[in-house]
């Protein structure tokens, strides 16, 4: 053999590890993530008990619109650019900017209001596109959570509820519970923030309608702004229901609702079917089986309330 070819062989052969290790790494999904925040932590758990390391099986991507509904679509484009295998939504606002963005990565949705009304899917059975992940169905509980309501506090007659006008499932389920408000021979007071500089005027308004308490929703804004919530009910005595037993553990009255955590660990299982060749068109939107209540007593003691003792037996979560 020539010395030229022989050094070339040589050459090729040192080369080919580091070929080989970067078409390794290339293989390696990334995921972007909008918003991360501590609740993802579930998600991410989730894809290690199916194997997926971070950094060795796995890359995550994070992009932050800091709960500011116009920061969506830029975040949403930059993971697009990076590019990414996957994106994961938490809500109907990210999830809809992702759909805008694109028609060909697959996206799970997770902890979505009524995908259908929102557009994001053409059915739960047969989504039909790009989407799929589970819903809270939350416009089918507001009648539960009103009679929830109305059984820890038997004078509650005028109910405020906090909606998000850029997100589709919290409008249709403010219009589901002007309904089932009306049927309870109850008022739905309809309290509307779309943004961070929103609340205070919202809720001074709010106010001023006489609300005996406060439904909040699971929207990816308001959970954003969870603490400066809770503190404002602390603050002017106003009961709260939330969706999440998280917002009760925080400080809020009581919930009644899907496991969140059990909703991003259920989503890590569509990622990981996704990843391995399924087609979110063929994979149906997943419906919760669980739904819990919670109460916090302390609140209750604070709020000079006193609940029914069978309402609690039935509670599957009490802060003393």
């Amino acid at each position: 053999m020539r010395r030229r070819e022989f050094i070339k062989l040589l050459g090729g052969v040192a080369a080919w590890p580091i070929s080989a290790r970067a078409q390794q790494e290339a293989k390696i999904p990334r995921i972007g993530i909008v918003d991360n925040a501590p609740m993802w932590q579930t998600f991410r758990q989730a894809l290690r008990e199916l194997g997926y390391v971070e950094g060795q099986t796995v890359n995550y991507e994070y992009r932050y619109s800091d709960g500011a509904p116009d920061r969506l679509a830029m975040v949403v484009g930059e993971l697009i650019r990076r590019p990414v295998d996957l994106i994961a939504t938490f809500g109907t606002p990210p999830t809809q900017a992702a759909q805008a963005a694109t028609t060909t990565i697959p996206i799970v949705m997770i902890g979505i209001g009524d995908a259908v009304r929102a557009g994001l899917v053409a059915s739960l059975a047969r989504p039909g596109g790009n989407i799929t992940g589970n819903t809270i169905l939350s416009p089918d509980l507001g009648g539960k959570r009103l009679q929830i309501l109305r059984e820890a506090i038997a004078s509650v007659s005028r109910v405020a509820y906090l909606a998000n006008p850029d997100n589709a499932s919290t409008m249709a389920t403010l219009a589901e519970m002007k309904h089932a408000a009306a049927s309870a021979g109850m008022t739905l007071i309809g309290a509307e923030v779309g943004s961070g500089t929103e609340f205070e005027g919202a809720f001074t308004a709010m106010l001023r309608e006489r609300p005996d308490a406060l439904l909040v929703s699971n929207d990816p804004l308001h959970q954003f702004h969870i603490d400066w919530i809770i503190a404002f009910l602390a603050q002017h005595r106003l009961p709260g229901m939330f969706y999440a037993k998280e917002n009760v553990a925080a400080g809020g009255l009581m919930a009644y609702g899907a496991s969140v955590p059990d909703l991003f660990r259920r989503a890590a299982g569509y990622v990981h079917r996704i990843l391995q060749g399924a087609k979110p068109a063929d994979l149906p939107v997943e419906l919760p089986t669980k739904f819990d209540l919670a109460i916090n007593l302390r609140t209750a003691r604070a709020l000079g309330l006193d609940f029914p003792p069978l309402l609690i037996a039935r509670a599957d979560e009490v802060i003393e």
